[in-house]
């Protein structure tokens, strides 16, 4: 089978497989999140950066949630890594943005982080902050072993279904969850143009 063919059968599996509950709930707890007036701290390295930019812009032009992605303000997020390091670099944006219980986070991430072995601790400590401050956790992630699915409220793991790509399945699999999130009938409040 060609790679192309085997991608998208992989694809296909993935669509199957992945949990439609815990999507479900993760709609019905953002919808939650936007009643109370809370809002929604988008975290993500790398490429789940750039999904974490597009995700913030859907869900506050389509759901009319108020929502933020540390990683669009580079200059606030250099500084944090050049002086404070960038471990905290996500837990500081949290604090000076007064994180509550009313808040939420939504971690996109492949691995969800992993302290231990010193993988995006960024998003470990977010984590703590988030917690510490009785805030929601969320994520749309790749592997169930990480902080995020670990310790996360409602957590959608994107099935493994090829240990040779996980990676861009992890953050296609982002994009398909989030696009199904802001065009759910509980949260879409403005309809796309196409």
């Amino acid at each position: 089978m060609s790679h192309v063919a085997t991608y998208f059968e992989e694809a296909a599996r993935i669509c199957e497989r992945i949990d439609r509950d815990a999507i479900e709930r993760l709609a019905g707890e953002l919808a939650a999140l936007r009643t109370r007036g809370g809002r929604l701290f988008v975290l993500g390295v790398g490429g789940s950066a750039a999904n974490a930019a597009h995700a913030v812009n859907d869900f506050r032009k389509l759901c009319g949630i108020e929502a933020y992605a540390p990683t669009d303000n580079v200059a606030e997020l250099t500084a944090r890594t050049n002086d404070e390091g960038w471990e905290t670099a996500f837990a500081g944006y949290l604090a000076v943005s007064r994180i509550s219980a009313a808040d939420a986070v939504l971690v996109l991430s492949v691995g969800g982080g992993d302290a231990a072995r010193g993988v995006s601790v960024n998003l470990v400590r977010a984590i703590d902050a988030a917690k510490a401050a009785g805030a929601a956790v969320f994520g749309i992630v790749g592997r169930a072993e990480g902080d995020a699915a670990r310790r996360g409220d409602i957590v959608v793991t994107v099935p493994a279904v090829s240990a040779a790509r996980t990676t861009p399945h992890a953050e296609a699999f982002q994009a398909v969850v989030w696009h199904c999130l802001v065009s759910h009938p509980v949260l879409q409040r403005q309809a796309t143009k196409w």
